[in-house]
C-alpha cells in the first residue's frame, strides 16, 4: 500500500511538528521526559510513512533489504542501550554523530554512483551531493577523533604543530576547489578527492582540542552532524530530513555558542578547530601553592561544618560522581541535611562531565528536584554566603588557575567561584590533575581540605556519619 502524496506530506508536517515540540521539551528537566515522548512519536511517524511512500514502495516491494537493515540496527541499538553506563553516555553521543556523518557520505556517494537516479548533471543536484559529502566526512572523522580522546584511547591533550591553521585553511580551499569542479563535472578523481580530503580535516579540526573542550566539541559536531542530515535530505528530496537536520544544526550550533560564552571562548574558532590551547606565560602560581601542600580530612571534619542548622551547603558535581556513581548517595546526604534545617544547592557549570547536560542528566536520574539545581552564572553569587562547599569530582572547572595564571591551558574559562566558600571538602581519588591535565590551585588553599577516596563511598560515608549524628 503506498501513500498519496498530500497524505504523506501531511504526515512529514506532524513529525516535524512533534520533533519541535520535543526540542522544547528538552529545554527544561521538568519537560524533558515529555519532549523525548514527543521526539519519539515524530520519529516513528516518520519511519512508517517513509515505508509506505510511492517511492520506497516502487523499488523494494517487498522491503526485505529495509526490514534486514532495520532489524540489525535495532538489536545492535537496544544491547548498547541496555549494556551502556552513564559514564560512557558521551562516548555513545560522538559515536552516533559518527553514524550520521557517515550515513551522509555514503548517501551522496550512492546517489552518484546511480546513473538512474540522477540522469543528466544536474549542477544544483551535484552541488547537494559535494555538500553531504564534506559536511559528512568531516562530521564523521571529527567524531571519531572525539570519541578516541573521550574513551582515552587518544591523549585529551591538544595536538599542535607549527603552520596547523595554515594547513587547514589550505585543505580547506582545496575542498571547496575540487568540490566545486566534481560539481560542474562529475570527475570521479574530484569526488576522490574532496571525500579523502574532507575525512583529513575532521581530524585536523579536532586533534588542536583539549580535553577540558570537549563538551564544546561534541556540542559543535552534534551541529555538524545536523548540516550533514539535512545535506542528505536535499539528496534524496525528503522535505522532514531537511527540517529534522535544520532543527539539530541549529539547536546545536545555538547550543555550541553558549557554552563559548560560558567559557569565553571564540565561537569560530571552535569551527576551525583553533582553540583548547593557551599561549606559554611566565612563572606559574602553581609552583608556589605546591610548595604548601594539601589537608587532607576526614568525613567527620566534613559533618561538623555541614550539620548545623540553618547553614548554607553547596555540592559541586563533576566528572568524579559520573564514574562513581555518587549522585544517589548525595541525594541521602541532602534529604538529611534538609530535614535538619540545612540548605542544600547543586552548582552546574557549563561543561562539567564529558557532554552538554552531562551532571543534569545524572542528578535527574536520582530524582534530585530541578530548583535544587542551579547553573554557573546563578549560583556563583552565593559562594560567598557559602558555609560549605562539596566538590564531588569536579577539577578544571573549579580551578583559580583558569583566572589567575595565564600559563595555564584553562586561562580565560569562566569557573565556578567555590574557593569564596567559608569551607570547602573536595573529595578526589588522588591528587591527579583533571581532564584538562592541570593541576587544580583550589586544593591548596588555606579554606580548602581533601577528602581522599572513592566518591560513592566517600558520600556515602557522609550520609551514615550524619545518621549516626542524631
Amino acid at each position: 500500500m503506498a501513500l498519496s502524496i498530500n497524505t504523506l506530506a501531511f504526515a512529514y508536517l506532524v513529525s516535524a511538528t512533534l520533533f519541535i515540540l520535543g526540542l522544547k521539551g528538552l529545554t527544561s528537566p521538568a519537560t524533558a521526559r515529555r519532549g523525548s515522548l514527543y521526539a519519539i512519536i515524530g520519529m516513528v511517524i516518520a519511519v512508517i510513512v517513509t515505508l509506505l511512500s510511492p517511492e520506497i514502495n516502487q523499488a523494494f516491494r517487498p522491503y526485505a533489504i529495509i526490514v534486514t537493515a532495520v532489524v540489525i540496527g535495532a538489536i545492535i541499538g537496544i544491547t548498547v542501550a541496555i549494556k551502556i553506563q552513564m559514564t560512557a553516555m558521551p562516548q555513545l553521543v560522538a559515536m552516533l554523530h559518527s553514524f550520521v556523518g557517515l550515513a551522509a557520505v555514503l548517501v551522496a556517494i550512492g546517489t552518484f554512483l546511480n546513473r538512474e537516479l540522477i540522469g543528466a548533471l544536474n549542477p544544483v543536484l551535484m552541488g547537494e551531493l559535494a555538500a553531504g559529502i564534506v559536511i559528512g566526512a568531516i562530521t564523521f572523522t571529527g567524531s571519531l577523533i572525539a570519541f578516541g580522546k573521550l574513551q582515552a584511547l587518544l591523549s585529551s591533550a591538544p595536538v599542535v604543530f607549527s603552520g596547523q591553521h595554515w594547513l587547514n585553511l589550505a585543505l580547506g580551499i582545496i575542498t571547496v576547489a575540487f568540490a566545486i569542479h566534481f560539481g560542474m563535472t562529475g570527475s570521479y578523481f574530484s569526488l576522490a578527492i574532496v571525500t579523502i580530503l574532507s575525512l583529513a580535516l575532521g581530524v585536523l579540526i579536532i586533534i588542536p582540542i583539549g580535553g577540558a573542550d570537549m563538551p564544546v566539541v561534541v556540542s559543535m559536531l552534534n551541529s555538524y552532524s545536523g548540516w550533514a542530515a539535512a545535506a542528505t535530505g536535499f539528496t534524496l528530496q525528503n522535505n522532514l530530513l531537511i527540517v529534522t537536520g535544520a532543527l539539530v544544526g541549529f539547536s546545536g550550533a545555538i547550543l555550541s555558542y553558549i557554552m563559548c560564552r560560558a567559557m569565553n571562548r571564540s565561537f569560530i574558532s571552535v569551527i576551525l578547530g583553533g582553540f583548547g590551547v593557551a599561549e606559554g606565560g611566565e612563572a606559574s602560581p602553581m609552583a608556589a601553592a605546591a610548595e604548601k601542600g594539601v589537608k587532607a580530612a576526614g568525613v567527620d571534619d566534613a559533618v561538623f561544618w555541614m550539620d548545623n542548622e540553618g547553614a548554607k551547603v553547596i555540592v559541586v558535581p563533576g566528572y568524579g560522581m559520573a564514574v562513581a556513581q555518587a549522585q544517589h548517595a548525595l541525594k541521602e546526604m541532602m534529604e538529611i541535611l534538609e530535614s535538619r534545617g540545612v540548605s542544600v544547592k547543586f552548582a552546574i557549570h557549563p561543561v562539567a562531565g564529558r557532554m552538554p547536560g552531562h551532571m543534569n542528566v545524572l542528578l535527574a536520574e536520582a530524582d534530585i528536584p530541578y530548583d535544587h539545581v542551579e547553573e554557573m552564572d546563578e549560583i556563583n553569587p552565593e559562594f560567598a554566603n557559602c558555609d560549605v562547599a562539596i566538590v564531588v569530582g569536579a577539577n578544571d572547572v573549579t580551578n583559580p588557575a583558569a583566572k589567575i595564571d595565564p600559563s595555564s591551558d584553562i586561562y580565560g574559562m569562566p569557573i565556578l567561584d567555590v574557593e569564596k566558600a567559608k569551607q570547602i571538602f573536595v573529595i578526589k581519588r588522588s591528587m591527579r590533575p583533571g581532564y584538562a591535565g592541570v593541576d587544580n590551585l583550589l586544593y591548596y588553599r588555606d579554606n580548602c581540605s581533601m577528602l581522599f577516596g572513592d566518591a560513592k563511598e566517600m558520600c556515602e560515608g557522609l550520609a551514615g556519619a550524619l545518621k549516626g549524628g542524631h
